[in-house]
Formats: C-alpha cells, structure tokens, sequence
C-alpha cells in the first residue's frame, strides 16, 4: 500500500490555472502508474487523466485533453496535473490514485490506492 497526498486545490476564475500535486509514500513510487478522477456533486467518480509507471505513456479524458497535463516526477514521488484553461465545469474534488501495474489505465476499479481529494472550484 502507498498513501497519498493530494495539495494545491483552491477557487480560480474561469480561464485561470491551477497546478494539483500527489505525493506518494511507503512503497516505491515507480513501481505504480498514476492517475486522476474527480467527482462533482450528485455525480459519480470520472477519469480525468492518467499516466504510465516510466512517465512515457499519458492518456486523457476528451474534456480535458489539450487543457490539464499529467506528469510525474519519480525522484520525488510525485504526480502532477496541469489545469489550464479551466471551466466552471471542471469544480469537483479531484482525487490522486496509485495502481501497481505499468498501463496508464483509465477504469477507475483498477486502482486501488486513493487520496483523501482537494477541492477544485471555477467560477464563472
């Protein structure tokens, strides 16, 4: 099991960036590839993007793709997503998971550690 830590949420105007950070700890953070879910109120958890063990593979919900950019950095054991352009569409909670397998998988059953969230609210 890893734990981890989810920093850098917050209240941005429509268009404005935001920058989410995952801190990993209590195993080998290459060992896992990583993703990013959120859920709006009276919705149920949707991918948002996702990224390999190595780093060289990303893949992206169609709303976001062109927007938000997942990266990672192995010797900090820390994942990124890069919100640009953002919309008030995008408010939920956003949640960092950890799967120990290679694939940038989008299934949401697949992972099987999770954040506790950070709040992620545009207004218009």
């Amino acid at each position: 099991q890893v734990q981890l830590v989810e920093s850098g949420g917050g209240l941005v105007q429509a268009v404005g960036s935001l920058r989410l950070s995952c801190a990993c700890s209590g195993r080998t953070f290459s060992r896992y590839a990583m993703g990013w879910f959120r859920q709006a109120p009276g919705k149920e958890r949707e991918f948002v993007a996702a990224i390999s063990r190595s780093g060289g593979v990303t893949r992206y919900q169609d709303s976001v793709k062109g927007r938000f950019t997942i990266s990672r950095d192995n010797a900090k054991s820390t994942v990124y997503l890069q919100m640009n352009s953002l919309k008030p569409e995008d408010t939920a909670v956003y949640y960092c998971a950890a799967g120990e397998f290679g694939a940038a998988t989008t299934t949401y059953g697949t992972y099987d550690n999770w954040g506790q969230g950070t709040q992620v609210t545009v207004s218009s």
